[in-house]
């Protein structure tokens, strides 16, 4: 392999390196719910994206080892963030994101289904599949990292009304 060869296949590593962060960049911001909802459009997107940045990291050259290189370079990344994320969590919550509450004890967190893009109707959607139709009846609903909305129904002790509680000190001041 001569030297112009292999700092050919150095550049081709370098820009899939660059193509990499800047994807994992973009979809970041998309946010987790355009993510996890997957639909026809999306994936021709991801599709046409993959065709458009693979001339960027090959630079043109349809060469077996640049695809090679190319596609190493991709699986060593990956192996990489994977290392970072369980040395680092706080990198992971980072690039990854956190899960989000949409409703916490059967009231709506209108500025985190702001913030996350996500309806109403999308959130009473996830609480039929979970065998729940008021929000009065949800503990949480939380919107995961992979866009999905996970819901914990209240268990039946939970009621709406606080009860109050009596502190004891002795059984000389229980009231009868």
């Amino acid at each position: 392999m001569t030297h112009a060869f292999q700092l050919f296949l150095s550049l081709v590593a370098a820009r899939t390196a660059v193509i990499f962060l800047v994807l994992l960049l973009g979809l970041r911001v998309l946010g987790k719910r355009q993510i996890g909802q997957m639909n026809i459009y999306d994936l021709a997107m991801v599709m046409a994206v993959a065709n458009a940045v693979q001339n960027a990291m090959t630079g043109g050259n349809g060469n077996l080892s640049v695809g090679i290189v190319s596609a190493g370079m991709l699986i060593m990344l990956g192996s990489v963030f994977s290392l970072l994320f369980v040395r680092l969590p706080r990198l992971e919550e980072r690039i990854v994101g956190t899960p989000t509450l949409l409703i916490h004890n059967g009231r709506w967190l209108e500025r985190n289904l702001q913030r996350e893009k996500v309806t109403h109707n999308q959130v009473l959607a996830a609480m039929r599949q979970h065998g729940v139709v008021d929000p009065a009846e949800v503990e949480a609903a939380t919107l995961e990292v992979d866009g999905d909305i996970s819901i914990v129904p209240r268990s039946r002790q939970h009621s709406r009304i606080p009860v109050k509680r009596q502190r004891r000190t002795s059984n000389r001041n229980v009231q009868q």
